[in-house]
């Protein structure tokens, strides 16, 4: 996989924090050349990302993550993962979503897998009761995320059965798709990071070691941190300066296991993806 991925010219185009748009990115990427993506879009509800404006146009919208995933299958191995997290938007202005990208996912090609329920816990907080006690117009609050699971072109990856890590207790845990899994608390100044226990639970459960694991919309680098910890290489993707420098210093911090070689990003030009990386590969 190395061998191919880095391109006939040697250039290694992953293992590295790139700042830039996530469709330009991509579309710079060999083709077939990822074997798991993970990530969380924005979510268009103004939430304060930097290097961002949360607040589109609904139809806009869905048309531009639907220019990035067509860009991600691309990249994608056959059998290649994307999976997406997305939240149930507000009560007030419910709109569902999650219908909506899977259909535009499906439309592009993906398969989709299946849908695992994130039951984040956070009942305790909760303030919005609508009516109380009374059927006038009561609220069903949101204590859950939706995990969406596709692939490209076929269900099985292919992959070297030496290089699984996932264990036989982990795997039955895993496999039950209500993952009961608290809210990331240390925010390391993003307003919505992964918690580290849902981005190890799949990689472990959709990749093997030494595969390539991508996040577009990366953040301060919980999906690059994981991966390189759990003997993947990754690519991380983000249009903000600031978050790739707390991504770049966070990844550096997480250290392969014992006899598996995952390098740090790269210190020279660090966010920047190298020239010519499609056309070598």
């Amino acid at each position: 996989m190395a061998e191919r991925s880095e391109g006939a010219a040697g250039t290694r185009w992953f293992d590295r924090i790139v700042e830039g748009d996530a469709r330009e990115v991509l579309d710079r990427l060999p083709a077939e050349s990822v074997q798991l993506a993970i990530t969380s879009p924005p979510y268009n509800v103004r939430i304060p990302y930097r290097g961002y404006t949360d607040d589109l146009p609904p139809e806009e919208y869905l048309r531009w993550l639907k220019d990035v995933w067509k860009s991600l299958h691309r990249v994608l191995v056959p059998g290649g993962r994307f999976v997406l997290n997305v939240a149930p938007t507000s009560i007030k202005n419910f709109r569902p979503i999650h219908h909506d990208l899977s259909r535009d996912l499906r439309d592009l090609g993906y398969i989709m897998r299946t849908e695992i329920i994130w039951y984040k816990q956070t009942m305790g907080r909760r303030t919005a009761w609508g009516s109380w006690r009374s059927p006038s117009n009561p609220h069903i609050v949101p204590s859950w995320e939706y995990v969406l699971v596709f692939s490209k072109g076929q269900w099985r990856l292919p992959g070297d059965p030496q290089a699984v890590d996932i264990s036989a207790r982990e795997f039955e845990q895993f496999s039950d798709g209500f993952w009961q899994i608290p809210p990331e608390r240390h925010r390391r100044g993003h307003p919505a990071p992964f918690p580290e226990e849902l981005i190890e639970r799949l990689v472990k459960f959709y990749s093997y070691r030494g595969n390539v694991v991508l996040d577009m919309f990366g953040g301060t680098g919980t999906v690059a941190a994981v991966a390189r910890r759990l003997g993947r290489h990754y690519l991380h993707i983000d249009a903000s300066h600031e978050y790739c420098l707390l991504a770049a210093a966070r990844v550096r911090r997480a250290r392969p296991p014992k006899g598996v070689r995952v390098p740090a990003p790269p210190t020279g030009s660090m966010f920047a993806l190298p020239e010519g990386v499609a056309e070598a590969a």
